[in-house]
């Protein structure tokens, strides 16, 4: 082995360009003064000013476009027909009783009565909603719809 073949293990490191010297002289590519020439500059969206102009509406937050109204809690008439014998008086207190039906948040719920299923009892449903087809099905057992349907406060 002669010492003009001999080669290097590691290459030369190269220096790390700074902002001084190399090609990139005076302003080191970055414009002219001010802002834009410091470290960590970050010029604000132009959308961001326009933003804050517009009137705010206080007080809804997050969920402004959820609807206030009280979802009706759905009792199928198939329910209606294993809980319940003839003759008796179906309202939202009792359902709560028996645990078919179960309050929003908030306390208060409505109850609707909905047509799945079949129904041979005659029942009196008093104080909840009930659908057109749920109505033919329980006034052709015989049964009655009375009242109208209101909001049941659980507390």
């Amino acid at each position: 082995m002669q010492i003009n073949n001999l080669q290097r293990v590691h290459p030369n490191k190269k220096s790390v360009q700074v902002g001084r010297g190399g090609t990139r002289g005076k302003t080191s590519g970055r414009g002219g003064k001010g802002q834009t020439a410091r470290a960590g500059h970050k010029i604000r969206p132009e959308i961001r000013d326009m933003i804050k102009r517009i009137p705010k509406l206080r007080g809804r937050g997050k969920n402004s476009f959820r609807s206030f109204q009280i979802k009706a809690s759905p009792v199928n008439v198939d329910m209606l027909e294993k809980h319940f014998s003839a003759g008796d008086t179906v309202s939202p207190e009792i359902l709560v009783e028996k645990g078919l039906v179960q309050g929003n948040t908030g306390g208060k719920f409505f109850v609707k009565i909905l047509a799945t299923g079949e129904i041979t009892k005659k029942l009196i449903i008093s104080k909840c909603s009930v659908s057109a087809t749920a109505k033919a099905k329980i006034e052709k057992a015989g049964g009655t719809i009375e009242g109208k349907s209101e909001a049941l406060s659980t507390k």
